[in-house]
């Protein structure tokens, strides 16, 4: 008895999920896996506190500037071939990550990622929506979200014992087995699909002033620490910064197929949820980057032990999303949108107010509450943020309202890491300065002392001083990285409660929410 077409194409469509679902564990594993290591990456590396921020933000500055024209590109000419160029520059590029031999290599290894990730990410899920029909797509959408929900939740765990093994670039290193089944399976088993119609032009001038843009506030913000905010060469990338981000504006209001349609912003709701992205996505980003540090370079955990303790959140996402995703459709996202946000500030409270808890055996009264508390927060909110995403245009526009969305998440991560880290290493620098004021140290150990800040919780104390004086030292460091990393956590609780506040004040109170906006 032969294969019918039916057995064909349930075939093809296992393949479909396989490729889908292995190239999206990639970027899902490098996302929650990346913070746990970067304490042996930095150590490895000899990387600096500015270093750090910059592995961070290159790749996701990449993302957020190109993952609209990416998935514009796939729909224009091949869905396949573009999701292949993003699988194969992603996997080169983590080979890359992975034989770095300095922090500088790395970070333009992760900027190249983001190139890969902004033609990939958008990718896994359009060749998805391409084949499968309408009645069968739910449930491939829920295979795909339940395997990356899984590399997700095991991938801090995954990172922290690779890290304390000393194998922090093995997380690199199994893209590459994943990219190859990915490619694989899309050259031989999944066949080609575009938007036939599709006529649009692709907006480079729009990616490229976002680019500029952002990269340019990252690198003043991120250098302000060390060259001062009165120096040219920060006021400068400041303004060039803001100056494209204004002509990013004024471009996509004239152009007939902008990156970024600015009329969906006409819609109250759809603004509101962008707004709410735009102030929890940035303080969740800022908040794991900064905990992990705080556990491992001073709370004394492993970094097993450190991915472990964030574990509790991811399993709060998985018990909770899909409920609250359910309830958000049938009473309306406002109230989860209260909630949920209001619960993150609280959890980013409990955090921050956590001071010299020592070792892991503590983790259970110190961090578990707020890490608990977080969880059930972005649960509350997560799915209903989409929802009301979603649900505030006509069905036409839900890809590029959802792409919007999605590229405001990442911008909103580039943008807290690059403040907010900058805040943390001001912060940092003046608690060490003001603390050995007064201490007997010579001139050349406190310009010692005062360089080793630029390393933030991996900072070391000069050998050339007194064992009494080291003990000392050492303190001064912790209870300064404790007092930045408190100050930042606040920071992270002001955001998160000011879209709390943008929920109550914007989101509509009805499940009806959807507003038709031409943008034609």
């Amino acid at each position: 008895m032969g294969t019918t077409a039916s057995d064909q194409r349930r075939m093809t469509g296992k393949w479909v999920l396989v490729s889908a679902t292995t190239a999206s564990a990639m970027a899902f594993i490098d996302g929650s896996a990346l913070n746990v290591v970067l304490p042996s990456l930095q150590k490895d590396l000899g990387a600096t506190a500015t270093d750090l921020l910059w592995i961070i933000n290159a790749y996701l500055l990449f993302l957020a500037a190109l993952i609209l024209p990416g998935g514009t590109l796939g729909d224009r000419i091949g869905r396949k071939k573009v999701f292949m160029w993003g699988i194969s520059l992603f996997v080169l590029a983590s080979l890359s990550c992975g034989l770095a031999p300095s922090a500088t290599w790395l970070i333009v290894s992760r900027g190249a990622q983001g190139i890969g990730g902004a033609l990939m990410v958008p990718g896994s899920l359009s060749v998805i929506s391409a084949y499968f029909q309408k009645e069968e797509r739910g449930k491939a959408i829920g295979t795909w979200s339940a395997v990356t929900t899984m590399v997700t939740v095991i991938g801090p765990a995954l990172g922290g014992f690779l890290a304390d093994l000393g194998w922090w670039r093995a997380i690199f290193f199994l893209n590459l087995p994943l990219g190859l089944l990915s490619l694989l399976s899309l050259y031989y088993k999944v066949p080609e699909s575009k938007d036939e119609e599709a006529n649009k032009s692709i907006d480079w001038t729009g990616a490229a002033l976002i680019v500029v843009g952002l990269g340019s506030i990252t690198f003043a913000f991120i250098s302000a620490p060390e060259y001062g905010w009165k120096s040219s060469i920060v006021l400068a990338t400041l303004l060039t910064g803001i100056t494209c981000l204004v002509f990013f504006v004024w471009v996509e209001k004239r152009l007939q197929y902008p990156m970024v349609p600015l009329k969906l912003f006409r819609n109250r709701t759809f603004t509101g949820a962008n707004l709410i992205t735009l102030l929890l996505y940035g303080a969740l980003n800022m908040a794991l980057f900064l905990l992990v540090l705080n556990l491992v370079q001073v709370q004394e955990y492993s970094q097993l032990q450190a991915g472990l303790a964030t574990l509790p959140f991811g399993l709060m996402l998985i018990l909770f999303s899909r409920k609250m995703g359910a309830l958000a459709a049938r009473y309306g996202p406002k109230w989860f949108l209260v909630a949920g946000s209001f619960l993150a500030g609280i959890s980013f409270i409990l955090l921050g107010m956590v001071d010299m808890a020592l070792g892991f055996e503590r983790y259970w009264t110190s961090y578990l509450p707020g890490v608990l508390v977080l969880g059930i927060g972005m649960a509350v909110t997560v799915a209903p943020l989409t929802t009301a995403v979603m649900s505030s245009v006509e069905d036409r526009f839900v890809g590029t309202a959802s792409g919007v969305n999605n590229a405001v998440s990442r911008a909103a991560g580039v943008l807290s890491i690059a403040i907010l880290g900058a805040v943390a290493v001001a912060s940092f620098t003046n608690e060490v300065k003001e603390s050995i004021h007064n201490m007997a140290l010579s001139a050349a150990v406190q310009v010692e002392v005062l360089k080793e800040t630029e390393n933030l919780g991996a900072a070391t104390v000069p050998k050339n001083v007194g064992a009494a004086q080291k003990e000392v030292l050492r303190k001064v460091f912790d209870t300064a990285f404790v007092e930045a990393y408190e100050l930042v956590l606040f920071a992270c609780a002001a955001l998160a409660f000011g879209a709390a506040i943008a929920a109550f004040f914007i989101i509509p109170s009805s499940s009806h929410v959807k507003d038709e906006v031409e943008l034609r």
